[in-house]
């Protein structure tokens, strides 16, 4: 049985991508290499359509004269597709990702990249990083995306940074950790805005419209404030509460055993470090 090929016309093959909707909320890691995956698995297929498409005229990478060159033509084009998206490929896979998650698509699955940063000390085996590059390398960055949108809000978070007596570059960290800057967002336990207000926290810090910039930040920036002078500055302690609420802090004394919780805070303190440094 010959399999047919499916044909397609493609002239800008990531022409959808750039006029559709941003969705960002607050992914796990797990679900973040998930979303990774399908991301690579998507460019793969379309890669492969497209193989498809351009050997159509030639009777396929095989020819139409030998036994099973048509299924031979698949699974090298599948595979073909398959490293050519594990690499830099046609940066669709890295579109997706960003519009999903508002952050660059990065394969810390490679080790090669960390081979030579590490070395193993001769008693017990045990494993000792030689090179601080390591540890930068392993640091989240905003994405170009998020960051220019967080440009529109300086003078809003200018402006609560002199009210509350907050840092400038922790708040523009929490706003990129919480929504990547989208003022629409809205997370799956339905906290909303820039900051990521829940409806009670809005209520309490005066906040009517969740959606507006300026009420948003205000109403977050308040919050944080609060949590700062609860904890006595205690930075840490205070993004957790904002993540996970004071009552998880309380409970375990300091940032709760929580993934999610855990990594918030460390991605917050990584755009920190980046803002500042």
């Amino acid at each position: 049985m010959t399999m047919q090929p499916i044909e397609m016309k493609i002239t800008n093959p990531t022409k959808h991508l750039g006029s559709s909707s941003e969705v960002h909320r607050n992914y796990s890691d797990t679900e973040k290499q998930r979303i990774a995956k399908a991301s690579r698995d998507f460019e793969s297929l379309l890669t492969s359509m497209m193989l498809k498409s351009m050997t159509k005229t030639t009777d396929g990478l095989f020819g139409d004269t030998g036994y099973g060159g048509d299924v031979l033509d698949s699974v090298f084009e599948m595979e073909m597709a398959k490293k050519f998206s594990e690499g830099n490929g046609m940066g669709i896979a890295n579109d997706l990702y960003r519009k999903l998650t508002g952050e660059e698509l990065v394969d810390y699955s490679k080790r090669s990249k960390f081979d030579s940063l590490i070395e193993t000390k001769n008693v017990g085996g045990e494993a000792e990083v030689k090179n601080k590059d390591l540890e930068n390398i392993q640091k989240r960055v905003p994405s170009t995306g998020s960051l220019k949108k967080l440009s529109k809000y300086e003078p809003i978070i200018n402006q609560v940074s002199e009210k509350f007596g907050l840092n400038k570059n922790l708040i523009r960290s929490v706003i990129l950790t919480e929504s990547a800057a989208n003022e629409k967002a809205i997370s799956s336990a339905g906290a909303k805005g820039l900051m990521q207000l829940m409806d009670s926290t809005s209520a309490d810090m005066g906040v009517r419209n969740s959606f507006d910039p300026v009420e948003n930040i205000l109403g977050g920036s308040k919050y944080l404030s609060n949590l700062l002078r609860k904890y006595d500055g205690n930075l840490e302690r205070s993004l957790a509460a904002y993540n996970a609420g004071p009552g998880n802090v309380d409970k375990y004394d300091g940032i709760p055993p929580f993934e999610e919780t855990q990594n918030y805070v460390k991605r917050i303190k990584e755009y920190l470090t980046y803002f500042e440094g």
